[in-house]
């Protein structure tokens, strides 16, 4: 009877146990599944696609990460042509991927298309604010690193000690396709050189591509038989053919998007770097743990993505108070004391 007595206290107390164990809450049930899910991920080149060193580069670089931090499934699609965006932005959000990142500025209005038929999935713009719910806009604030890199190539392009510059006040751009995304990094350019020294002239140029190294040739020894001893490159592929010519003429270029110091050691003063590898890894991390919903807009300004390269190639070349300067104007920048104009909010 004693057994009896103990085996019922028992099961007793295993009831109440039970009862007062808390089942978990709906909102801890969504997370752990969305932790537990096995994620896909989908990139969309913009024009020149892989192999350009610079900006798709850059991003595919995060994308190989995504895979072999975060274990989810990638895809990379380059389009023929610009107009192709509608067509691989809905195969991928009918084909199941979770994130669908285009790196063209021109699928902005596809985008507004396309997203509101797909409301599960969450898609990426880059440069160009996307309004829809379930659009995540990376904005990099490149007007900010081309003002340094405009203020660099001011202060060393009439310094004697250097063999690579002249004794005229005459630097230069080459852009891609002229639209306010590549006049963004172009105005920063002249402010900043200008904020150096109010006569510096700036030469401008667009190769109406991003994948024309010969046309890049062609502008870029133009430019410097006019003068130019400071070239800035904002046109993806197409920037190879520039960086051919700035090594003949023994002058400078300035790289883009992605450190590019390495292509022509010596001959590139230091690259305006915008790091989409660090981006697009961020926004798997944010799709990963649920909050890439929370901020329909990111933007990246100095220290945050946008920032110029170490200059290993150079760095000797220039005084240390050129450094110094770079360093005080970027503080300056980050505290607003200096506002540089971004023409894509004009």
């Amino acid at each position: 009877m004693m057994f009896k007595k103990v085996l019922v206290m028992l099961l007793c107390g295993a009831l109440l146990l039970a009862g007062c164990s808390k089942a978990p809450k709906d909102s801890e049930k969504s997370k752990e599944s969305t932790n537990k899910k096995s994620f896909k991920v989908a990139m969309i080149t913009s024009g020149g696609g892989l192999g350009d060193r610079s900006y798709n580069d850059s991003a595919y670089e995060g994308l190989q990460r995504i895979e072999s931090e975060l274990g989810m499934e990638i895809k990379v699609v380059e389009p023929a042509d610009v107009s192709e965006g509608e067509k691989y932005l809905t195969e991928l959000a009918k084909a199941g991927y979770d994130l669908v990142a285009t790196l063209e500025y021109g699928h902005a209005d596809v985008l507004n298309t396309v997203a509101p038929q797909f409301p599960d999935t969450r898609f990426v713009s880059f440069n160009i604010v996307v309004d829809q719910p379930n659009v995540t806009s990376v904005i990099f604030k490149e007007h900010q690193g081309s003002f340094l890199a405009g203020a660099l190539a001011a202060l060393v392009t009439t310094d004697a000690s250097i063999d690579k510059t002249n004794d005229k006040k005459i630097i230069s751009a080459i852009g891609g396709v002229q639209s306010p995304g590549i006049d963004k990094f172009i105005v920063g350019f002249e402010e900043g050189a200008q904020y150096i020294d109010p006569e510096i002239k700036v030469l401008k140029g667009y190769s109406n591509s991003f994948g024309d190294p010969a046309k890049g040739k062609e502008l870029a020894l133009v430019q410097i038989d006019q003068g130019s001893d400071v070239i800035y490159q904002i046109a993806g592929g197409t920037g190879e053919g520039i960086f051919e010519a700035v090594k003949d003429k023994n002058v400078f270029a300035i790289g883009v998007d992605s450190d590019q110091d390495y292509i022509v050691p010596g001959n590139i003063l230091t690259s305006m770097m915008k790091r989409l590898d660090m981006a697009m890894v961020m926004l798997a991390e944010k799709l990963k743990d649920g909050t890439i919903k929370d901020n329909n807009v990111i933007e990246l300004g100095l220290d945050e993505g946008t920032e110029l390269s170490p200059m290993e190639h150079t760095k000797d070349m220039l005084k240390p108070e050129y450094l110094e300067q770079l360093h005080d104007i970027s503080k300056k920048i980050i505290s607003g004391e200096i506002n540089v104009s971004d023409v894509t909010k004009e």
